[in-house]
């Protein structure tokens, strides 16, 4: 059944009108919404000095840097060629498997702290606020200063070698987790903890019977993603002599041993997508076990 609409009843036009007048003012609101936010980037270009002629101008230089790094291989002879472009081989993937040990036991002390600490920042568990303050500001400068800063610090005060990469991946995990497990406890169902706490639980097993079995796959999928950025940031601890491969790419950057550059990157870049892969697999089969539940 059709319902018949009398277009000449003034209601109908009252809401045409109504719907009129909403839409042209959400169209406004979007264009003045889009000059302001092209004033602001032009803005922030001019304080940046970003001079788009000289960007258009050798734009050219970057793919023309690429291309100079890739090796010349030939069908004929291609085993050769292969193996003079990865001559290397064996010392770069020794500094590429301490690049991800770098990166594990960064990952696996951060984390560790940064669970000791969030249920101390978080607002629903918390109870003193001075502590729940002091906590939150150390987490904010853990995560806050580069890993790079860190890295250079601790290699003055320890020397050169894979010990102040992991402490710097470390320090800095602990401020990221940190701040991501605090928000994922603050988001927690209140009653488990109501419960506990009503029955004379101490504060320490309402964490443990009443928050962590909420959380816990959360954190160990938090801690996996983390993983797979510490891979790609210990990758560059070395530049600043502090352990892993980046202290041979460094080198060949600086001696512009171009072949080298691409072999090493080639390394690091297989390295981390078969991290990538291999992580999201474990976080999605943990996702799965928390929604099967």
């Amino acid at each position: 059944m059709t319902l018949a609409i009398d277009r000449n009843d003034p209601a109908i036009h009252a809401h045409v009108e109504s719907y009129r007048r909403a839409m042209s003012a959400k169209r406004r609101q979007t264009l003045i919404g889009a000059v302001i936010f092209l004033v602001c980037v032009w803005l922030a270009a001019i304080g940046s000095e970003v001079d788009p002629g000289k960007f258009i101008e050798n734009a050219w230089r970057f793919p023309k840097y690429i291309l100079e790094t890739m090796p010349t291989l030939r069908f004929a002879t291609l085993g050769a060629d292969m193996a003079e472009w990865f001559w290397g081989i064996k010392g770069w993937l020794k500094l590429l498997w301490q690049t991800i040990l770098i990166a594990y036991t960064g990952t696996i002390l951060g984390a560790l702290g940064g669970f000791l600490l969030c249920f101390v920042a978080a607002a629903n568990l918390g109870k003193s606020p001075v502590l729940r303050f002091a906590t939150r500001r150390f987490l904010e400068f853990s995560r806050t200063v580069p890993e790079i800063v860190f890295a250079l610090i601790f290699v003055i005060a320890f020397g050169l070698g894979p010990l102040p990469g992991m402490l710097a991946i470390a320090i800095h995990t602990m401020g990221a987790m940190g701040k991501l497990f605090s928000e994922v406890v603050e988001n927690i169902d209140m009653k488990p903890v109501d419960g506990m706490t009503a029955t004379g639980a101490g504060w320490w097993q309402v964490i443990r019977f009443a928050v962590v079995p909420q959380v816990l796959s959360n954190f160990a999928s938090y801690s996996l993603l983390r993983f797979e950025i510490n891979v790609r940031g210990a990758s560059i601890m070395g530049f600043v002599g502090a352990g892993g491969i980046g202290q041979d790419l460094i080198e060949a950057i600086r001696k512009f041993y171009f072949t080298d550059i691409s072999a090493i990157l080639l390394l690091i870049i297989l390295t981390v997508m078969l991290i990538d892969y291999g992580t999201e697999r474990l976080r999605h089969a943990l996702l799965s076990l928390e929604h099967g539940r």
